[in-house]
Parts: structure tokens; C-alpha cells; sequence
């Protein structure tokens, strides 16, 4: 096998990989950078077969439903095959209906846990991992007798650490190239440990005690493990858990019961302004979700949990029932630095804190992966310190964008 590195080996995101064996290739991922302004076609990697149809292009694999994986697939010629999570395709569907922007090309290939897929001479085995992302995979890629293993995004102290435990305990070895995500390389000692889901509950429970008003959580509507967090909270305190359609659709996209929905006791569901015209659109929209107007929302009040986003505060504010409300930051801190939440709430003389853990493995999870792989080669890829690796993993063989080698 080839490899190509088309970008990421010096940044978090945007990530593309291409493969070739005996003439076929496939690409793993197609994700739109971070600090991309727009979705356009001129952040396409240069990987022939991807807006035309070539024989010898055999397919996509996508890890999981994170656009900066999977963002530039509305560029993709109808013909190719894309292959995700089944679960993935119908977040990503869902989810559609609330974005602006192309269609985005989905495919029909599954990804289904341990279970090999084959695109021309390749067979891809996906291994379901813990991250902040639902239906999420690593992926054993084999050709010509060989074996590389793509990390994908991962985390070993999320609800479904038990995937990773399995992982360790029963690696698919030998693999003879470990590409490996750092994306919190830096971000924290070599030695320590991110905080877990369920420690981060207790911390909601401390805040929603404590707080006398609403509580306004600016959280992804997607990081299903922290909704499940929130929901869990909410209901130790006895708070309402207020989501938006939006959330309330990507979680029944999940068609997991076991997972808080839009119809369940303790939840309710608003309609931004800015989702109105998809309200419009979904069937049977009041009996899929316990829906709520925004004044009965003014009624809730101190015993409500809000799932938030900054375009929805001037309508929150309009409620005027924000006596006592503080708001609780449970994002990556990298997206406060413009700092125009913080002047939004400020206006609204409301407090922000901050209850947060990564949807990403911190170093001592990524030692544990890479020993017990125990690759001929670990290649960096998803960080923006590729040359901290060597200092923290044997066999380090770091790539540049674009630069193809053999395996």
C-alpha cells in the first residue's frame, strides 16, 4: 500500500487520506478545515475520482459524522460510493434540513462494528470507538497483505470508554503503520487525564443546585454523550431539559430509546425563529415531541435546563423571565476567543462558567492505544504538534500534506 496524507498532518481537522494498492485507491475521510470560511470546492483535496468518475476510484470511507470529516462530501460526484455509520447517515440527514449550503452526498455503504467492508482490493474493518461524536470508527485497512490502522477521532473517558477498553484489550495486531490522532496533545501534562462524562455530571448537578434561575447550557447538539449528561443532571435536580428541534431531531435520528428524546417525561422542545420553516416541515412534528411555546418556557423558569445557542438569547431575553439565569459553557474553549458570546451575555447581565470535558483521548489513552497496537510505524495526523510525538511514542515516522510513501 501507498498512503497520502492530503492534510492534517499539521492540523487539527479538515482531514484526508488517500490509499493506493496495484493501481485502485480509496479515500478515508473528507473533511472540511476548521478554518475554512466557507464550504466551497476549492478545499477539495486533489484526489482524482472525487467530482469525476474514475475506475480505478473505489470509494470514501467516512469515520464519523463531524463536518471537519466529513464536510466536502456536497462536492462529491453522485457516483462514488460513500460508506459511514448507519446511525451517521441519519444524524447527517437530519441534520441537513437545519444547514445551509449543497446537499451533502451520503452514500448507502455501512460501516457496522468488526464487521469488514470491501472496497475494490481493500477491506476496511471498522472498530466502533468512544467520542463525542455518535456512531464513530477507527478503521483496519488492509491490501496486499498489509495492515494500517486509522485512529479517527477517539477518547477513552467518555460514556462508551468500554469501546476503547475492548479495543486494548483485544487489538486487530500486527499493524504495520498506526496513523494517530493527537488533537489534545498540548492541551494538557503528558500524564494527565481529562475529566469523565460522569464526573462532568456531578459538576451539572453542583451547578444546577446552586443556580436560582434558568440555566442556559451552550453545548453541540450533536455530543450526544453530554446531552445524556445534561438530561441525567436535570433530572437529579428535578429540572426540565429544554432542547431545540434541531437537537430533538438529531437525537431521534439516533433511533436509540435508551437515549433522551424529544417525546420522554422529563424534555421538552422550543422552536427558534430560526428553525420555524423546518417546524413547518417535519410530520407530526406535536406528537413526536413534547413541544412548548416560549412563554410557557417564561413559566418553567428556575426549573428548567436550556440547551442554547447564541442566536437564540434575543428570543430567550424577549421571555423576560431571566431573573437568576446563568449560563454554563460545555464547548472547546477555542470557540470563546472572538469573545462576542461572552459581550451577548454581558448584555443580558447574565454570568458564564465553564463544565467542559474533550471529545478527544488525552495522552495517557493514546500511549495505551499505540502499546497496544504496537505499530511498525506511528504516523501523526489531526494535531498541531506532530513533532511532540517522538518524545511521547516509539517508531514515530512523521508525514507532510500531500507526500505519499510506501506502507
Amino acid at each position: 500500500m501507498k498512503i497520502c496524507i492530503h492534510r492534517g498532518t499539521q492540523e487539527i481537522g479538515g482531514t484526508c487520506i488517500e490509499i493506493a494498492h496495484e493501481g485502485s485507491r480509496i479515500a478515508i475521510d473528507l473533511g472540511l478545515p476548521l478554518h475554512a470560511e466557507t464550504n466551497g470546492p476549492e478545499w477539495l483535496p486533489p484526489v482524482v475520482g472525487l467530482t469525476q468518475p474514475a475506475d480505478d476510484f473505489f470509494g470514501i470511507v467516512i469515520s464519523h459524522p463531524h463536518q471537519d470529516h466529513y464536510g466536502l462530501l456536497a462536492h462529491v460526484h453522485e457516483t462514488v460510493p460513500i460508506a459511514m455509520g448507519q446511525a451517521a447517515r441519519r444524524i447527517l440527514t437530519a441534520a441537513s434540513r437545519f444547514v445551509p449550503g449543497p446537499t451533502v452526498q451520503l452514500g448507502d455503504l455501512e460501516l457496522t462494528d468488526r464487521q469488514p467492508l470491501s472496497l475494490g482490493p481493500f477491506s476496511i474493518t471498522p472498530f466502533m470507538v468512544d467520542h463525542s461524536a455518535y456512531d464513530a470508527y477507527s478503521l483496519l485497512i488492509e491490501a496486499g497483505g498489509q495492515r494500517v490502522f486509522y485512529s479517527g477521532d477517539f477518547r477513552g473517558h467518555g460514556r462508551k470508554a468500554a469501546l476503547f477498553e475492548r479495543l486494548v484489550a483485544a487489538p486487530p495486531t500486527p499493524i504495520d503503520c498506526l496513523m494517530l490522532e493527537g488533537t489534545s496533545i498540548a492541551r494538557l501534562d503528558a500524564d494527565a487525564h481529562f475529566a469523565t462524562e460522569s464526573e462532568l455530571e456531578q459538576q451539572f448537578v453542583a451547578a444546577f443546585k446552586r443556580i436560582s434561575g434558568l440555566t442556559m447550557v451552550f453545548a453541540s447538539g450533536q455530543n450526544i454523550d453530554r446531552l445524556v449528561t445534561l438530561y441525567r443532571a436535570a433530572l437529579k435536580t428535578g429540572r426540565v431539559l429544554i432542547l431545540d428541534l434541531y437537537t430533538a431531531e438529531v437525537l431521534a435520528a439516533t433511533e436509540n430509546e435508551r437515549l433522551p428524546q424529544g417525546h420522554w417525561e422529563n424534555v421538552r422542545v422550543v422552536i427558534p425563529r430560526s428553525q420555524s420553516r423546518q417546524a413547518t416541515e417535519t410530520e407530526d412534528l406535536f406528537k413526536r415531541h413534547r413541544c412548548i411555546n416560549w412563554a410557557t418556557l417564561h413559566d418553567l423558569g428556575s426549573n428548567a435546563v436550556m440547551l442554547c445557542r447564541s442566536s437564540m438569547l434575543k428570543q430567550l431575553a424577549a421571555t423576560g423571565n431571566l431573573e437568576g439565569a446563568e449560563a454554563v459553557y460545555s464547548m472547546w474553549d477555542g470557540y470563546l476567543q472572538d469573545g462576542k458570546l461572552q459581550a451577548q451575555l454581558v448584555d443580558l447581565n447574565i454570568p458564564l462558567t465553564q463544565i467542559h470535558t474533550s471529545g478527544h483521548a488525552d495522552t495517557p489513552t493514546l500511549k495505551r492505544l499505540a502499546a497496544a497496537l504496537n505499530p511498525k510505524a506511528v504516523t501523526p495526523i489531526h494535531s498541531q504538534h506532530p513533532e511532540m510525538y517522538e518524545s511521547l511514542f516509539p517508531n514515530v515516522v512523521a508525514r507532510s500534506d500531500g507526500e505519499w510513501w510506501s506502507v
